[in-house]
């Protein structure tokens, strides 16, 4: 059965281009929640950690360099069917694949700075969750 929640993060380059705003209007336009949000900034060691599952890949490096090199705004995301709901929302990873109208095409510069993400499945949506917030932070 599919989960009512899943994560994201509006990353670095989306964040420093200003589109917070435009990104989390999309969001509630497409019917999600905010159960919780934050605006803060991974450091080198958290971004290598909440990427771990990439260590062995050859973008890693690259990956947690970006990631640790400006503010982020991490979010818990409630909607019937949330982690395929926000994957289809978001658009395909390259962004000049993505669908019209798609986070990603409009706002990511390229399959490295693909300005959001989002969880893949249920589960990694509770673990990530769990990475960034305390049930205090979730309403």
């Amino acid at each position: 059965m599919a989960g009512n929640r899943t994560f994201t993060m509006i990353k670095p380059d989306a964040v420093a281009a200003g589109h917070i705003g435009a990104i989390l209007a999309k969001i509630n336009e497409a019917g999600f929640r905010i159960v919780a949000m934050k605006l803060t900034r991974l450091s080198a060691e958290k971004a290598g950690e909440f990427y771990a599952v990439h260590k062995e890949r050859p973008f890693y490096g690259e990956l947690v360099d970006f990631m640790s090199s400006g503010a982020i705004v991490s979010a818990i995301l409630e909607k019937d069917n949330a982690v395929e709901d926000f994957r289809t929302l978001i658009g395909a990873t390259d962004p000049s694949k993505a669908a019209p109208g798609t986070i990603r095409a409009l706002f990511a510069k390229s399959i490295g700075e693909n300005a959001v993400h989002g969880s893949d499945s249920d589960e990694n949506a509770k673990i990530e969750s769990d990475f960034h917030f305390s049930g205090l932070e979730r309403f």
